[in-house]
């Protein structure tokens, strides 16, 4: 496994021993979706934003579905390892320091955030996940304890229910991760107040 494995954009950081930002797109988005977003929320950080291998129909994902919000937990699972392997050889390959990384997702890129947290939780310590849900239940719970997580859900998203997002909180709370939970008056889509609370959040005020 090497950072070529998967189509992905990379920017380091401005600074040395500035965080880098490991950025997962929505269905349908790619490597360069949420570069802007990732910028906003943390000016100056390394952006590492890989595409999502799984096409449904022309549009990447990072891994499939049987149906909207329904998993092919066979594949995801499997996607989520694929991963994991491949952020810590892009981390040595770009020499990240894999505890400066945050993960930010958005939708599926939020789910798939929301994985590895539950199946290889060595590989990511903050994550801020924007309209996720929980994506399986793991036969045992992590140790999450050290771990950061803002979830942002959408209290009129009619993709992905406020429950659902809030199913994610009580598992990753109950592994032992701090979790902040943003309730937005908004559907799936993102909004301005998505990326103020992840600035706060990403300053340590909240």
């Amino acid at each position: 496994m090497n950072a070529q494995d998967f189509i992905h954009h990379y920017t380091a950081a401005a600074e040395p021993n500035t965080p880098t930002i490991l950025l997962f797109h929505g269905t349908g988005g790619d490597e360069t979706s949420l570069l802007s977003l990732g910028q906003a929320i943390m000016p100056g950080a390394g952006l590492l934003s890989p595409r999502g291998k799984i096409l449904e129909g022309t549009m990447p994902r990072f891994f499939r579905r049987k149906a909207e919000g329904v998993f092919d937990l066979e594949d995801l699972i499997f996607r989520t390892h694929e991963i994991a392997d491949w952020i810590e050889a892009a981390a040595d390959e770009y020499g990240i320091a894999r505890e400066s990384m945050t993960a930010v997702g958005y939708s599926n890129g939020a789910n798939i955030a929301a994985s590895l947290l539950l199946l290889r939780p060595e590989v990511l310590k903050q994550a801020i996940l924007l309209r996720p849900m929980l994506p399986l239940q793991p036969e045992k719970l992590p140790d999450l304890s050290g771990a950061r997580v803002l979830i942002a859900t959408g209290l009129h998203d009619s993709l992905v229910p406020s429950q659902q997002a809030e199913q994610l909180a009580q598992v990753l709370e109950a592994g032992g991760a701090s979790v902040a939970f943003k309730r937005q008056a908004a559907g799936h889509g993102l909004t301005s107040e998505d990326v103020m609370d992840a600035q706060a959040w990403v300053g340590g005020k909240f």
